[in-house]
């Protein structure tokens, strides 16, 4: 069986306002976004999905007990130096984080993970440095 390989064409960008949503419905759809598959010349392959912009990090949902009982992992690679933070707060401090571990679970595993997690940006309010980019907004259907 012949394949080809369609040239990539530039990447699209994508403004996502993340306010009152919930953060695995967003990151399910920023996954899809990334990859590609919402475009007819999707290859598994290959890196030809989009750029997406993350908006109002702050202001993202989750039921209270959700937010007392998820926890965040991180090590050091020292001995005995596992730190445990709370959705709760992991909210107040860097709620950026919590939609980016989102996002990169619902990544594939494999090569492409780590160059398609740079093609978020994620931000706590509605300022963002890409105006010139003209993203287009992103409607959710949650």
């Amino acid at each position: 069986m012949k394949t080809t390989t369609v040239p990539v064409s530039a990447p699209a960008w994508f403004i996502v306002d993340a306010a009152g949503q919930v953060p695995g419905r967003i990151a399910a759809k920023v996954a899809h976004i990334l990859r590609g598959k919402h475009k007819p010349t999707f290859s598994p392959h290959q890196i030809c999905g989009d750029q997406v912009i993350i908006l109002n990090a702050e202001k993202i949902e989750a039921h209270p007990k959700k937010l007392l009982n998820k926890m965040y992992y991180k090590h050091s690679g020292y001995i005995g130096h596992l730190h445990a933070k709370t959705m709760k707060t992991m909210l107040d401090e860097k709620p950026e984080e919590i939609l980016r571990q989102a996002v990169y679970g619902m990544l594939p595993r494999n090569r492409q993970r780590l160059q398609l997690i740079k093609r978020v940006h994620i931000f706590k309010g509605e300022e963002h440095p890409y105006a010139p980019q003209k993203p287009v907004s992103l409607k959710l259907d949650l």
